[in-house]
């Protein structure tokens, strides 16, 4: 998906498969949702995700927060 396409399929919540540095759009949309704090995040704007657990995250706070409740035993 580029700037340059505009037909999000009628929705503008966008389904994606998490890679390693990468994702793939599965279905076009405009934004995914953070799955810790529900925030809409922008496709341009999403910087943080975790590929085994197939999640989103809006930024730093949001992603380490999930990582820690995924590895209890590893906080330090």
């Amino acid at each position: 998906m580029n700037a340059y396409d505009r037909d999000l399929g009628g929705s503008d919540l966008a389904v994606l498969h998490y890679g390693d540095g990468e994702y793939a759009v599965i279905k076009a949309g405009r934004y995914v949702v953070c799955a810790v704090s529900g925030a809409k995040i922008p496709l341009d704007a999403l910087r943080y995700w975790n590929p085994e657990a197939q999640e989103a995250y809006a930024g730093p706070e949001q992603a380490l927060a999930r990582w820690r409740e995924l590895h209890p035993a590893e906080k330090g």
